[in-house]
């Protein structure tokens, strides 16, 4: 059995007009609707659907991801599913799948879906990439992989998965890594091994909230101390920087950001380039500074939300991210 969770997005959403792929609205029709408009499916899984949400992914919080890892670990447990197919929005499908890598306490697949158009559209791409990504779940080497993407038939890892078009189809891309597999018809092709073996790194089984975590970008004549000192002051524990180059901070916003680390803030170095690796310099290693790795702003704020529930010690977190 294939557990479908719906959380909303593009592939269920609706607009006015067959030719419109832009200005649609969002998670209006639901995932039984969506598997209803695909009986082909019965040829090769049974099913089960359930709605955890229904949202624009831009609206996407924590208290969702919470709901929907709960979720996710419970019906894992059951020896009658033999994995899980989610659909959800594209714009933070990546943040989404990565949190549920970081979570989930199972070998069995998870595969995250969703739509570039509209289920509307002439060209729509849902119901084909659902149909993928129940293809996946279903297949034997998808197994000991931790959580996957499917879209446009390229299968690929959400540890490195982002989204690098706003609107093509072939919206996902691994820069660091490229894909594990694709999709062809009813069969899926791994062509790449694990990157490496899955295991879940945090338990939520008591966790009712994250700590919160947010995200500023360094750029010319940056603003952002001010941000950086109102985010401190209204409860952030965590910041993020994209900054320029191989994680590099405007020097008035990292003099912030020094003064509210001797605080308690803890700050992350990553960059707002799309490939590549931060590492920090031993000066600002020991100043309390981060690196990602190779983990994109919007990734990294993730496992500091998480890693944040465990500790605030800089330098057991930088441990947590070089070994992730």
């Amino acid at each position: 059995m294939i557990a479908i969770l719906g959380m909303g997005g593009t592939i269920a959403g609706v607009a006015h007009a067959k030719i419109q792929t832009t200005g649609y609205k969002a998670g209006v029709l639901s995932v039984q609707t969506l598997l209803e408009a695909l009986p082909e499916i019965n040829s090769i899984a049974d099913c089960m659907c359930e709605q955890i949400a229904n949202v624009d992914s831009a609206d996407m919080n924590d208290t969702l991801w919470l709901r929907l890892a709960h979720r996710v670990n419970t019906l894992l447990a059951q020896e009658d599913i033999e994995g899980i197919v989610i659909t959800h929005g594209s714009d933070t499908m990546e943040e989404s799948a990565f949190f549920l890598h970081l979570v989930t306490r199972s070998d069995k697949p998870i595969v995250f879906t969703g739509a570039m158009r509209p289920n509307t559209a002439l060209s729509a791409d849902g119901i084909k990439n659902l149909y993928g990504a129940i293809v996946v779940a279903k297949d034997i080497n998808a197994k000991h992989r931790g959580v996957m993407v499917v879209m446009n038939e390229r299968i690929q890892s959400a540890r490195y998965v982002s989204k690098t078009h706003t609107h093509n189809l072939d919206a996902f891309s691994c820069p660091n890594t490229g894909d594990l597999g694709y999709v062809i018809d009813d069969r899926a092709y791994f062509y790449n091994p694990p990157f490496a073996m899955h295991k879940a790194q945090f338990c939520l089984d008591t966790i009712t909230q994250l700590p919160k975590v947010d995200i500023l970008y360094s750029y010319t004549n940056d603003g952002s101390a001010v941000a950086a000192k109102a985010l401190y002051e209204h409860g952030t524990q965590g910041i993020v920087v994209a900054g320029s180059g191989a994680g590099n901070i405007h020097h008035s916003h990292k003099a912030m950001l020094q003064t509210l680390m001797q605080q308690g803030l803890v700050v992350v170095q990553s960059t707002r380039v799309g490939a590549g690796i931060v590492r920090v310099s031993e000066q600002d290693s020991m100043l309390g500074f981060i690196g990602a790795c190779d983990l994109n702003p919007q990734k990294a704020r993730v496992l500091l939300a998480l890693a944040l529930i465990h500790t605030q010690n800089p330098t057991e977190i930088r441990q947590i991210f070089e070994h992730i």
